[in-house]
Formats: C-alpha cells, structure tokens, sequence
C-alpha cells in the first residue's frame, strides 16, 4: 500500500497510549512495578528469598494456612510452595501441625525466628527506601507523600 509504513518496530514496553489517564497510568505502572522489584531484592539478602518473604508475611498476617491454602495466594503449583515451605521450615522460620478438621492437612505458622527475619526485611526495605527520600527536596517528598495516599486510596485502603 502506498503511503503505508509497514516497517516492524522493535518490541516496546508499553502500548501507544490513547489518553492523558491511559499515560499516567502506563508511568505509575511501570514506576510501581520496579520499586516494588527493586525492593524486593534489597531486602531479603541471604536470609529469605523473595518468594520466601511473602510467605512469611503472609504467614505473619494471616496464618496460619495449609500448603494449599499458601499456594493459592501465591498463585504457583503445591510443589513449588512445598519447596518454599521446606526452605523455610529448615531454617525454623516456620513449623508444621496437624490441621485442627482435617488430620491429613498441616497448618503451616510461623514461628519468633520468622516474625525476626521478616522484621528484619521489612526494615531493610524501609531503610533502602528512605535513603532515596532523604535526597530528593521538600517539595518533591510532599509530592510522594500526596501520591502514596491518592495510591493507598485507590487500591481500596
């Protein structure tokens, strides 16, 4: 077709945006996505991985759960979870019991030794975090502090 560039460009990251929301949204994401990526790395160090983390803090919150129960949540197969329980298990950061309705389920909980190593992560990703607040002006904090309320607001809490 005349007139018609049928060039193939190389893969991007993000689709055109269609509207001024559809590009706030398309910057807040991918602002979103690698804090949350970068955070997740600075924090568990040698410790706990990230994956182990998460259980942990799920455990923390919400525990206990079955390995079923952690899996779901975590949106992978039994098998990985039961790797991930393991891990966690020989390090004592949680432990196993008979599930109280069921005697061929176990409740997985976590243990003083898991709340000290999720502490720990939690304060070390606040640590990171701050550190990068610290250098930015006043104006620009007043500005995050803005846009982390309108976030927690619109992802209903």
């Amino acid at each position: 077709m005349a007139g018609t560039d049928t060039t193939i460009s190389p893969i991007q990251d993000t689709p055109p945006a269609d509207s001024p929301q559809d590009s706030l949204a398309i910057e807040l994401r991918t602002a979103v996505m690698r804090t949350s990526r970068r955070l997740r790395i600075e924090a568990t160090g040698d410790a706990i991985t990230p994956g182990q983390y998460t259980v942990l803090a799920h455990l923390n919150g919400n525990g206990p759960f079955t390995l079923r129960g952690l899996a779901d949540l975590e949106h992978v197969q039994a098998p990985s979870m039961t790797r991930i329980v393991n891990a966690l298990a020989d390090q004592e950061f949680v432990s196993r019991q008979v599930h109280p309705d069921d005697g061929r389920q176990v409740n997985i909980t976590i243990t003083g030794a898991g709340r000290a190593v999720l502490a720990e992560a939690r304060e070390q990703r606040t640590a990171w975090l701050a550190q990068r607040v610290a250098g930015l002006s006043d104006e620009d904090r007043g500005v995050l502090s803005r846009a982390a309320q309108l976030m927690q607001e619109m992802s209903g809490k």
